[in-house]
């Protein structure tokens, strides 16, 4: 039988999971707010569509991350590497410049190496370990073609975002090497 502090906690509102769910319709409601009050916010139907998509969908695996792992440090590394994955889409989309796809293959990446890892911490490590080195060859390699060279700052400009997304990927292996090795002691 289940004892009673248990179904207390069953039935205990989940204030972070409500907040979580309430900010993602805030984001997505900003747009709609922004055209009523500015004449350069110009969002359409499959617009709102696409966005309710991509971050409800970035919800939704951060539901699954939240009930495989008890580990505060899972979690984290689940949440930075969602983030950093809605982030790398979405900047990509807003900036289309052709450089895209380069881009849009780390999320691709990381989503491959999450499911050949199995979602266990340590090979989550190792994938998130592995699309942050991707991510700064791209980086690199994007900043130094010739196309790149000809905009002014554009340059340095790709390197700081590179190194900024380098950084959440790197945060995110990190956690989940913490993660990785409380699995390890628990054994």
């Amino acid at each position: 039988m289940i004892e009673a502090s248990e179904q207390a906690d069953a039935r205990a509102p989940n204030y972070w999971r409500m907040a979580r769910w309430a900010g993602i319709l805030a984001l997505l409601l900003t747009p709609l707010v922004m055209m009523q009050i500015s004449d350069g916010w110009h969002w359409t139907i499959g617009s709102f569509v696409f966005a309710g998509a991509v971050m409800g969908g970035v919800g939704l695996l951060y539901e699954f991350a939240e009930r495989a792992s008890k580990s505060r440090a899972y979690r984290a590394g689940a949440a930075i590497a969602l983030i950093t994955a809605f982030l790398t889409v979405w900047t990509t989309i807003v900036r289309d410049d052709g450089n895209g796809i380069g881009f849009l293959m780390l999320v691709v990446t990381a989503a491959i190496g999450a499911f050949a890892a199995w979602f266990r911490a340590a090979g989550m490590a190792r994938a998130m370990l592995g699309v942050a080195v991707m991510q700064a060859l791209v980086s690199i390699a994007v900043a130094t073609a010739p196309v790149t060279a000809r905009v002014p700052d554009a340059p340095f400009r790709f390197l700081a975002l590179g190194a900024f997304f380098t950084a959440l990927w790197l945060t995110s292996a990190t956690f989940f090497g913490i993660a990785a090795k409380g699995d390890y002691a628990a054994r």
